[in-house]
């Protein structure tokens, strides 16, 4: 039997309701080919990636457009969350050779709020939803934290 919260939501629920999960779905409804009935399991599907499944993947491969997309729906979902946090655009910059290796930077004003260095593109994915959303917070408490330090420069 599931674990049932008050509001009768299981964990996957009430995980994905959260901001971040909520903001990937129209993230992916906007740019990541997928229709407005499919469900949320569907659409995050390609965004898990199990240990056996990245141990299949070759250590050395070009990212695919599908892979490339969602690496852009993940990383634009956390910039609109810095932007509904702070009041500040947030714009995500994506720099990345055909090999899979780059930066990606969200630029606040004129404050790099958020900096990841890319490698293995091709084999982007998360073990389950919840080390999904865990990351997402991780990188969101960052850029947050760098916009507090240095408000001005964010503001600019």
């Amino acid at each position: 039997m599931k674990n049932m919260d008050e509001n009768g939501l299981d964990e996957e629920e009430r995980l994905l309701a959260t901001d971040f999960f909520q903001e990937m779905r129209r993230q992916l409804l906007s740019h990541g080919g997928v229709s407005e009935g499919t469900s949320m399991r569907k659409m995050l599907e390609p965004f898990l990636l199990s240990p056996e499944k990245r141990r299949e993947i070759p250590v050395i491969g070009d990212p695919s457009h599908a892979t490339m997309a969602r690496l852009r729906c993940f990383y634009n979902a956390i910039a609109v969350l810095i932007e509904k946090e702070c009041g500040l655009m947030a714009r995500p910059l994506l720099d990345m050779n055909h090999e899979g290796f780059g930066v990606m930077m969200i630029v606040v004003g004129k404050l790099v709020a958020l900096d990841r260095v890319l490698r293995d593109v091709h084999r982007f994915g998360f073990a389950d939803l919840s080390r999904m959303k865990d990351e997402a917070d991780k990188l969101l408490a960052v850029a947050l934290q760098r916009i507090g330090d240095h408000g001005v420069v964010a503001g600019l």
